[in-house]
């Protein structure tokens, strides 16, 4: 039984970073919400008996130990409270264990003000009753707690792959069938195995099958399986991939490549629970987790008619979209580092990177993903002679023409992140609301550093400057004056 609320609710804030809940206890206070706010585990534990929340929102890393320990207890004892877990630690293990422990909502840091009032109010619109929650946890008990440790198949902490990782935690309790999207090296499997190995099928086979590595005459058999004699070289029966794969997960990689007679059948089974072997008549029940993945565009083949659109629909019920490493810049240095403890233990020689050589990796654009930045730390700790991976190393590894190219691209991706952090949050606190406005404050922001660094870069030449910026010379003039500017001191 779900219990309706109003907007307005308790919210207890616990974080020990002091600007951070006087931000959120604001924000929450101006959307109708009644909020307290403490720094420890130690006031977390005496406010929630005594203010009694509806909401807990609570970071993880507290001075007097890990928030995200007692969660489960807390919501034993106050089974109709939902949790919001904030974190900076940017981990699939952070996420998981926030599922785990039962939390409504899990908020990597930095987050979003606005998504962070759309969770309380969620929160409070689908509040639990007590009765509700009690027997929700009961038949929860019965369920092995995951075996969670740092070693995850997952490596990164950038915003993009932050949704990644949430997904994946909402969906480790259900079965649910799941469509991975990206593009090639970008660890589409990866994500597929941590679902397996995370979620409650661990115990039972994780099967890949590489569509586009199997003849399309070949595809079915390898599928369901074939009985001794239905083709030439058929000596035995031989189960498929769906029959190895059962009671845990079947993970079919590149399925846009999957041809359209096998994709009838594939359809059949998904809906029947039911496959039967080449050459075979009689059903075999299988009890499998789908998990599929492709780098194709669906829809454009569907459009083509080169996939079904039923299938498509089948498939892709939590779509997981694994951005390109392009797309996750701050990660590279993370995942450098990462794959050159791998090669150590592969038995590679140990080697370091450089602080200015991590910069230079996160400005490439990695056509080849997470795949080339792999290849490339093996290969360079193989052949670097030096301990340490230096600049000039990598420079002599990768394409500086497109270093050049993605750097511009890299520093516009960053500017625009800021400004919409900037705008979200002072729409967040409506700062502007009885002042000067957003344009403006915005404009006085931006405006003195567009006008001091192209000065610069002309000495001081007004004419050329006002040429590069697209206005005329008495306007450049007057926006000097009214932002304090002297030209003169910018010449060289």
């Amino acid at each position: 039984m779900i219990e309706r609320r109003g907007p307005g609710g308790k919210v207890l804030v616990v974080d020990d970073d002091q600007a951070i809940c006087v931000v959120v206890s604001e924000a929450l206070r101006r959307a109708g919400h009644t909020v307290k706010v403490g720094g420890t585990i130690a006031e977390r534990a005496q406010l929630l008996a005594t203010f009694q929340p509806d909401i807990l929102v609570t970071d993880v890393k507290l001075p007097d130990g890990d928030g995200l320990d007692d969660v489960q207890a807390i919501l034993e004892r106050w089974p109709a409270m939902r949790v919001i877990i904030l974190s900076a630690q940017n981990t699939l293990n952070t996420a998981v264990r926030a599922a785990e422990q039962g939390a409504f909502e899990y908020l990597p840091k930095p987050f979003d003000l606005n998504e962070l009032t759309r969770a309380v109010k969620d929160g409070l619109a689908t509040r639990r009753s007590p009765e509700t929650a009690l027997s929700e946890g009961a038949e929860g008990e019965a369920e092995d707690d995951n075996q969670i440790s740092e070693d995850m198949p997952l490596v990164g902490r950038s915003a993009a792959m932050q949704e990644v990782y949430r997904t994946v935690a909402r969906v480790l309790g259900n079965d649910l069938t799941i469509l991975i999207l990206g593009e090639s090296g970008t660890g589409k499997e990866l994500v597929a195995q941590a679902i397996h190995r995370l979620g409650h099928r661990r115990a039972h086979p994780f099967i890949a099958v590489n569509m586009a590595a199997i003849p399309r005459e070949l595809i079915e058999a390898e599928l369901f399986g074939y009985e001794k004699g239905a083709f030439t070289g058929a000596t035995q029966r031989t189960a498929g991939k769906f029959e190895q794969a059962d009671g845990g997960t079947l993970f079919l990689d590149e399925i846009g490549d999957m041809p359209l007679e096998a994709q009838t059948r594939l359809l059949r089974v998904l809906q029947s629970g039911e496959v039967t072997t080449v050459g075979g008549s009689t059903p075999v029940k299988v009890n499998v987790r789908i998990i599929a993945a492709t780098n194709k565009d669906l829809p454009a083949l569907i459009t083509e008619n080169r996939f079904r659109q039923d299938l498509y629909y089948r498939l892709n019920v939590v779509p997981i979209d694994l951005p390109p490493l392009r797309a996750r810049r701050d990660d590279v240095a993370l995942l450098a580092r990462h794959f050159l403890d791998l090669a150590a233990q592969e038995g590679l020689p140990r080697k370091t990177l450089d602080g200015d050589a991590a910069r230079l990796l996160s400005l490439y654009s990695w056509p080849g993903n997470v795949r080339e930045l792999q290849n490339l730390m093996q290969r360079m700790a193989v052949l670097n002679r030096e301990d340490v991976i230096s600049v000039e190393a990598v420079r002599a590894n990768i394409d500086m023409g497109d270093i050049a190219a993605s750097s511009g691209e890299a520093a516009s991706d960053d500017l625009n992140r800021l400004l919409e952090e900037w705008v979200r949050q002072r729409v967040s606190l409506n700062t502007y609301g009885d002042g000067p406005g957003l344009h403006d404050a915005m404009l006085a922001l931006i405006e003195p550093v567009l006008l001091r660094e192209t000065l610069s870069a002309v000495d001081g030449n007004q004419i050329r400057a006002a040429s590069l910026l697209g206005i005329n010379r008495n306007t450049l003039r007057k926006k000097l004056t009214d932002y304090d500017i002297d030209p003169s001191r910018l010449r060289a």
